[in-house]
């Protein structure tokens, strides 16, 4: 027999001033609280700073469960507890018993509980310590390590953002916040099960090294089968490990998004009672280490990403339909990769399962970020337990393609000054140059293990070396203009970015100032980034005007995040195959907050993203230095006569060339402009139009602020239609970045186009959804509907 029975129902939290307090299994304190009314929405204005004392308590969480065996059986030969997840520092007791010490938030736990259980009420207990407590002991017993923020986040294993990033609140968290329950068994488990899926050829090959656990010396046959092909093995009296081989021929390849298909195949192992079932999928993966170009069955993949962090920073209240509409608009965008960052968790099992289903490739890193870590004990041991777990867990998925060691602590250590602060303490090396490749290299062999990033392969090697490796691009965010981008001529872009603040429902909801400004108090909170909101503005450069009131500065810098991310996006796919990835800092937010998010903390799509999908399109053109790139990042060539034209602003075409291109499969062809197109006679009058096919590429010979546009008009109508409105608007005169923000007159209001600039006799159509009845004079009036050049009545 096996059976589980969850341990979910009858909770109760303590600590503090407060008792008995209900609690939701899966959760945390601070969800606990909040649903009790004991706390604000820490969301919510200046909330968060107010909460700082619930990392600094003690919690207990307790509950009464019923137990007792089968009517008529003799019951399980054993009973274990099984912990899928505890935050953090944690004693369990049954009946008064202990089981466990955790200290571990990135691990599962289990003990045999068979004999502590008795029929009737029995009493589970978890005794959790702060994290604060536990964190600042240990950098007080092992020595200060330099790390971005004054928190001690380096020296508990703990999701590292619940200290504060520069995008997310200091909401240090306590609590079951997996699954947690009884297991019931008899004679043998599956304890371990790691399927290692290769290809060669047109076979298929599995190996599937097995553990189990026991409770008898008999023999114990451990089967397993895929695609009608099934393997045998035959463990003897003290045997617990071994290896099953299955060979699937003329298996269908799992490829990445925008290549191929995702098919999949069941794979199941059975021990006794238990059985393991997963769905896998047959691939190869091979990584270029001086390129870092990723190579998926034999070919090369332009990797278009983004960056993932922790969705909410309560995870349990992450459901599986989030994560599909957030994956789903991270596709919907032209993304083929999410990296896994290093500062948040192993994600969920419902996050893999839709990268899986829908070839999103997965760069995983190991769970630390931006600082120096502790190598001593207990850390490394940890560390190390952890590792191995997650390997296991993941070394199955086909869309994970790489293990990453860590994020930005090589940077740190080749370029902050660390070594001197260090005084020769640990910080980390050993965890990336020896530990975690030796854990990846004996239990996942089929994919490849990057120490760090940025790295340039080698750790005599400056990590921000743009030749070789991966580098992240963070100069042009906290000092340069975006046009920086052009002095890079990198191979893989880890990280780069610009802020903006979320969607102007979003802040409303978050943010109660009036009046509300750009730099009102709610305003500033919700900004976490050293100077963000200076740096918000001196972004703006000569790009755009300076703004006049909080709905310019809205409209303004959510346009100029969007323009700076499609600049060096364009600029590093233009560089393909040289470069072959770019990664954007970053799809998603925790929290409603001024950031790098594509898609803010409430789920809405910010500008950003309507950029992202533009520059992540199979097919792009893009102008610069008076070439005309296109880039064809798709499986079929890409030819036509490529058209461009030098216009006036106010329509006139002046000069026009045509020339025919091919550019082959995956790759980039280059048009150099002559001079009659290239160079304007009057810069701030001028624009630069190139066409091919249904790809157009648009550049100003000046900057905004310096163009001499005409003032704009346009004619609009808005016509009523199931779901939602058509807004239909033609061009009098050339509109410059054309955005209707719906969420301004209902919330859940979407708009399916942003950012669209029409030349004179041009219409574009967006479609507005929405449930509500809005007004059409609104949906098309300021501040609704903006353009750079806009007239405001």
């Amino acid at each position: 027999m096996s059976t589980y029975h969850p341990l979910h129902d009858g909770w109760t939290l303590s600590g503090g001033e407060h008792a008995g307090v209900p609690a939701t299994v899966p959760g945390c304190v601070h969800t606990d609280l909040l649903a009790a009314g004991l706390i604000d929405d820490p969301y919510l204005d200046d909330n968060e700073l107010r909460q700082r004392w619930i990392g600094r308590t003690d919690w207990e969480y307790r509950t009464t469960f019923g137990w007792s065996a089968a009517p008529g059986a003799a019951g399980p030969d054993r009973v274990d507890l099984v912990c899928d997840g505890l935050d953090t520092v944690a004693t369990v007791t049954v009946n008064d018993v202990e089981v466990l010490h955790t200290a571990n938030m990135h691990r599962g736990y289990r003990a045999d509980v068979t004999t502590l259980l008795r029929p009737g009420d029995n009493t589970l207990r978890i005794r959790f310590t702060a994290p604060y407590t536990y964190a600042e002991a240990h950098r007080a017993a092992l020595g200060e390590r330099p790390g971005p923020y004054p928190e001690p986040f380096q020296f508990i294993r703990k999701m590292a953002c619940n200290f504060g990033w520069d995008w997310g609140p200091t909401l240090v968290t306590a609590g079951i916040w997996q699954r947690i329950g009884l297991h019931a068994w008899s004679g043998v488990r599956l304890a371990e099960v790691r399927p290692l899926a290769t290809v060669d050829g047109g076979t298929g090959r599995v190996e599937v090294p097995v553990r189990v656990e026991r409770t008898g010396d008999e023999p114990v046959t451990v089967t397993a089968e895929i695609a009608g092909v099934s393997a045998e093995l035959r463990l003897g009296p003290g045997e617990h490990t071994g290896v099953l081989v299955l060979e699937v021929p003329d298996v269908r390849l799992w490829w990445p998004a925008g290549h191929g298909d995702q098919p999949r195949y069941p794979l199941t192992v059975r021990a006794g009672a238990d059985t393991w079932t997963r769905r896998i999928g047959f691939r190869t993966v091979e990584l270029d280490p001086d390129a870092f170009r990723l190579t998926v069955n034999g070919r090369p993949v332009f990797v278009k990403g983004f960056n993932w962090i922790p969705d909410d920073c309560f995870p349990a209240r992450v459901t599986a339909d989030r994560l599909r509409a957030r994956v789903g608009q991270a596709l919907d965008a032209g993304a083929n990769l999410l990296r896994v960052w290093g500062g948040g968790r192993y994600e969920s099992d419902d996050f893999y399962d839709l990268a899986d289903e829908l070839g999103v490739l997965v760069w995983q890193d190991f769970l630390f970020a931006c600082a120096a870590y502790p190598e001593d004990e207990p850390f490394r041991g940890e560390v190390e337990a952890e590792a191995r777990e997650q390997v296991t867990r993941l070394v199955w998925r086909p869309s994970l393609v790489l293990w990453c060691g860590n994020n930005e602590n090589i940077w740190g250590h080749q370029h902050w000054g660390w070594p001197e602060a260090l005084d020769g303490r640990s910080w980390g090396a050993g965890f990336y140059h020896d530990l975690l490749p030796r854990v990846v290299a004996e239990l996942d062999p089929t994919r490849p293990y990057w120490p760090g990033t940025p790295y340039s392969g080698s750790p005599d090697r400056d990590v921000m070396d743009d030749s070789t490796g991966t580098i992240h691009i963070w100069d042009v965010w906290n000092t340069k203009d975006y046009t920086r981008y052009d002095a890079y001529t990198p191979r893989f872009v880890a990280e780069f970015g610009f802020q903006a603040p979320p969607t102007w429902a979003t802040l409303r909801a978050a943010v109660s100032d009036e009046p509300l400004t750009a730099a009102s108090p709610g305003v500033r909170h919700h900004q976490k980034a050293a100077d963000g909101d200076d740096k918000l503005l001196r972004g703006l450069g000569r790009h755009l005007p300076a703004p006049a009131d909080v709905d310019d500065w809205h409209y303004f810098t959510q346009l100029n995040q969007a323009r700076a991310v499609a600049y060096g996006l364009e600029r590093f796919r233009s560089l393909m195959p040289y470069c072959m990835g770019a990664v954007v800092w970053q799809l998603n937010d925790c929290w409603p907050v001024t950031s790098w998010a594509a898609v803010d903390g409430a789920g809405r799509r910010k500008p950003l993203w309507y950029a992202i999908r533009r520059a992540y399109a199979p097919r792009l053109l893009t102008v610069a230095g008076g070439v005309v790139t296109a880039v064809n990042d798709t499986d079929e060539p890409w030819t036509g006569d490529l058209t461009v034209t030098r216009r006036a602003v106010t329509g006139e075409l002046l000069a026009k060339e045509s020339v025919p291109v091919s550019v082959a499969p995956r790759d980039a062809g280059r048009v150099v402009l002559p001079a009659g197109l290239a160079e304007p006679a009057d810069p701030g009058r001028e624009l630069l139009v190139a066409e091919l096919g249904e790809q157009r590429a648009l550049r100003m010979f000046a900057e905004d602020p310096d163009m001499a546009y005409p003032p704009a008009a346009y004619d609009t109508t808005v016509e009523a239609v199931d779901g939602g409105y058509l807004v239909h608007v033609t061009a009098r005169t050339l509109l410059r970045e054309l955005a209707i923000h719906p969420d301004r007159l209902d919330p859940d209001a979407t708009v399916d186009d942003q950012l669209v600039t029409l030349l004179p006799g041009e219409t574009t159509t967006v479609a507005v959804t929405s449930h509500r009845p809005l007004d059409p004079a609104r949906l098309v009036g300021h501040p609704v509907l903006r353009c750079v050049n806009e007239v405001r009545s």
